[in-house]
């Protein structure tokens, strides 16, 4: 910290005593101004004179009043203006008491609103110029009624000047401190956000290939006494899954470490262009699986077709681990309008359907999210009769498309 740094701080924890050393200054020069005469003998310039008792006194009111000029600047004023009303009517030769009532009106404009100041200003500047013009004993013409005049329209314009500078930086620093507060909450926002879509994209690889994995084990572990061809195709498979499980995670986990966002993601973000794949992973577990498309040809943007993915798969992953064994699920992709809706429908129990809230896992919230990023809507819900029934309904043209951004073209 800077020596001037430091006296900043150090007159702003004492504010008082920075008013009682002004004070002392203007009483200095009060005093030192009463003994010069501005007229001197013989032809000078200037010379000394002795001052009148009252006038001491009144230098000595007045600078003490200055004291207090923050705390109560009106009255200090109406103090030292009245000081100086006195000494202009009665003082012969005056002293310069008007100087502590131009410093206590430059307390008012600096600490006040601008109609205070205007009205204050105007007021001490009549009552002591017409005082003086009116009631001294100099002409009205004199340079000493002129020179007070002046003094107190300079005194009520610098602290006008002053208290407006002070509100220019301190609206300044305000909007910088707001700048700052929203920039750190558009951060923790991102951040949020982006742990959120990290979350929800692992979720998805994860869950997935894990109940793959997880029902063809089953399966090779039945068999593997009685039919141990089959078990060696259930395993086949098991590694088969693993081995994409692994191969989605190193890729997401490559983005995460990046310093920067990537131009161009390492290899295509799924889309519906792979969902007959999808399909097949499902049916080499036992699912029996059907696929109905009547998009014609629609080409999705990406992070539509990433959507209706995971959309899928997720929905397919709940068939596989709530439905049972001899379930049936229909996967329909039909395009309407300006919409492409996604229905996946199964046959399954009705009595155990995925259920995040006690404890099923995040799946169907993070459909949710994904449609609802898109803007788009989503339905589920168990079926009459039983079995479950997941409905999206996701815009073509994502805002992006809509702004004419390559790559998300329809």
């Amino acid at each position: 910290m800077s020596t001037l740094d430091r006296a900043r701080c150090t007159v702003r924890a004492h504010p008082l005593a920075l008013d009682a050393s002004v004070a002392a200054g203007v009483l200095v020069c009060m005093v030192a101004g009463s003994f010069v005469d501005p007229r001197g003998d013989n032809g000078a310039v200037w010379g000394v004179r002795s001052p009148a008792p009252l006038s001491l006194l009144l230098i000595t009111v007045g600078a003490v009043a200055l004291v207090f000029r923050r705390s109560a600047p009106l009255t200090v004023l109406a103090v030292t203006g009245t000081v100086s009303v006195v000494e202009c009517v009665t003082g012969d030769p005056r002293a310069p008491v008007a100087m502590s009532a131009v410093v206590a009106l430059y307390t008012v404009a600096s600490t006040t609103d601008r109609a205070t100041t205007w009205r204050a200003g105007l007021l001490t500047m009549t009552v002591l110029t017409g005082a003086a013009m009116l009631s001294g004993p100099l002409p009205w013409y004199a340079q000493e009624n002129i020179a007070i005049l002046a003094w107190t329209g300079i005194g009520a314009t610098a602290g006008d000047a002053v208290r407006s500078r002070r509100a220019v930086v301190q609206a300044m620093r305000e909007r910088a401190e707001r700048a700052e507060r929203t920039r750190e909450e558009e951060a923790r926002r991102r951040v949020a956000e982006e742990r959120l879509r990290i979350a929800r994209d692992l979720h998805d690889v994860v869950a997935h290939h894990i109940a793959l994995v997880n029902v063809q084990a089953g399966v090779a572990a039945h068999v593997m006494d009685k039919r141990p061809d089959q078990a060696k195709e259930a395993l086949a498979h098991v590694r088969e899954a693993s081995r994409s499980a692994l191969n989605e995670l190193r890729a997401t986990v490559g983005l995460l470490r990046q310093s920067g966002d990537p131009e161009a993601p390492t290899e295509p973000a799924p889309g519906l262009d792979r969902l007959d794949e999808l399909a097949g992973t499902f049916r080499s577990a036992g699912l029996r699986v059907e696929v109905a498309r009547a998009d014609q040809g629609t080409t999705l943007p990406a992070a539509v077709g990433l959507a209706a993915y995971r959309i899928i798969q997720e929905a397919l992953t709940n068939v596989q681990k709530h439905a049972g064994p001899e379930a049936r699920a229909e996967v329909s992709v039909v395009r309407v309008g300006p919409n492409v809706e996604i229905t996946v429908l199964d046959d399954g129990r009705a009595d155990d359907p995925p259920d995040p809230v006690a404890g099923g896992g995040h799946g169907l919230l993070g459909m949710r999210e994904r449609v609802t990023a898109l803007r788009g809507t989503l339905t589920t819900g168990p079926r009459y009769g039983g079995g479950f029934r997941v409905h999206a309904i996701l815009p073509v043209k994502t805002r992006s498309a809509a702004t004419g951004q390559p790559g998300e073209t329809v």
